[in-house]
């Protein structure tokens, strides 16, 4: 009788553990825009989501006046009706406060088909968050390109595992789409428009950016590794296959801000990254240079930091015009010199690239980031030569591919 008692208390004690870890029946939790509480209600629905929960946004304009949090490992956030948030619009117009629009900071959560606009900070940020995918979704201020709007449209940050698929961003007075302190990424079928910078990969380590459209942005995609972050070095970051035209928006980010200083009319600029291809992209109608490599030029005290870009590879784009209107210190006196445009492949001289596309490309010999740019010696610049093995594809995990398909 002893040994079977042990058993059975043994036999209960493992099928309590079973229960405590298998999850909750998955429940779909609705919640009305139409109510006069609806900020609180739908915070509500994210506090007491559990694991598997779908969090369901009813069809019409949201009036918001507090930012939204999420801290509920996989749980999906879906809007109704069409794609890119024509269904389900958070309008946070009245928001009290400057924080973003909706905060996650959970794992596996799944963002779709709805709309943020006019939030005082951040549409949508994530932090800590691996394996988040954002689909089709819009974040949008509805007043145009204004130093005020908000810094960043879709923002994840120190993650891994990160999927940007068919999202919209417009008017972001740092970056659209930015990725910074993350692992494993794919930015792709997406758009970005009057934005500071288009898209933005910075500090982050294997990227795919893809199939996107920059336009209409200050500069279309930016690639940066910057000093004083927790996590720096950025590399093995692939830039293909975009449309990337007429980035002719005025800066306007708010001063001292790094994009700030990105020219206006920029399609692709690398700053002090490494292992960087830009391949297969369409780009024109950009006034400063289709590409720009560079190093970074600005004061740092963080002994680690490398501010060179290295091992990049411009090859198999296709060049439109450009340099017609190169927006830094110098640059209308060199497209003058040079009949009234600068190459499209703009290298400052600091580090190394091959390019091997069929245009011209402008060095300012300026090697030495410590040299100030008001002693370019602009020249042109044969950057030929033998690329590197091809970056492999970015793979993730095939549980979120699943949920865009």
């Amino acid at each position: 009788m002893r040994v079977t008692s042990l058993h059975h208390a043994a036999f209960l004690s493992v099928a309590a553990l079973v229960l405590a870890a298998a999850p909750v029946s998955a429940k779909t939790i609705s919640v009305s825009a139409d109510t006069p509480d609806a900020n609180e209600k739908l915070q509500e629905a994210l506090i007491t989501a559990v694991s598997g929960d779908v969090v369901e946004l009813g069809a019409g304009t949201w009036k918001l006046t507090d930012g939204l949090s999420l801290d509920v490992a996989n749980v999906t956030l879906r809007g109704a009706g069409t794609k890119n948030g024509a269904g389900s619009i958070l309008d946070f117009s009245g928001q009290q406060g400057a924080g973003e629009g909706l905060l996650v900071t959970s794992d596996d959560v799944y963002l779709t088909n709805f709309a943020v606009l006019n939030t005082k900070g951040d549409g949508i940020k994530s932090k800590g968050a691996d394996r988040i995918v954002y689909h089709e979704l819009r974040v949008e201020w509805t007043g145009g390109p204004k130093e005020t709007n908000g810094a960043y449209g879709i923002y994840p940050v120190e993650s891994s595992d990160v999927l940007i698929d068919s999202v919209y961003v417009r008017g972001a007075s740092d970056a659209g789409i930015y990725v910074g302190q993350s692992k494993n990424i794919v930015v792709r079928d997406s758009i970005a428009t009057e934005n500071v910078a288009g898209i933005e990969i910075e500090n982050s380590f294997d990227a795919d950016v893809h199939d996107n459209i920059a336009t209409k942005n200050t500069g279309g995609i930016l690639v940066f590794d910057l000093p004083s972050l927790p996590q720096q070095g950025g590399h093995n970051v692939r830039v293909f296959e975009n449309v990337i035209n007429d980035n002719s928006t005025p800066n306007f980010a708010p001063k001292g801000n790094i994009v700030a200083s990105v020219p206006t009319g920029t399609g692709v600029l690398v700053m002090a990254n490494r292992n960087v291809e830009v391949f297969g992209n369409v780009m024109e109608n950009n006034g400063t240079a289709n590409v720009m490599i560079v190093g970074y030029r600005y004061p740092y005290k963080d002994e680690k930091y490398q501010p060179l870009p290295r091992a990049i590879v411009v090859r198999d784009n296709e060049h439109g015009k450009a340099g017609f209107a190169p927006a830094f210190e110098g640059g209308a006196e060199m497209a003058a010199a040079m009949g009234g445009a600068i190459p499209p492949v703009l290298w400052d001289g600091a580090g190394d690239a091959i390019v091997n596309d069929a245009v011209g490309v402008l060095s300012l010999n300026l090697p030495d980031v410590g040299t100030p740019r008001s002693e370019a010696k602009p020249s042109p610049a044969d950057l030929k030569g033998d690329a590197p093995a091809a970056l492999p594809a970015i793979k993730l995990p095939a549980s979120m591919e699943a949920k865009v398909q």
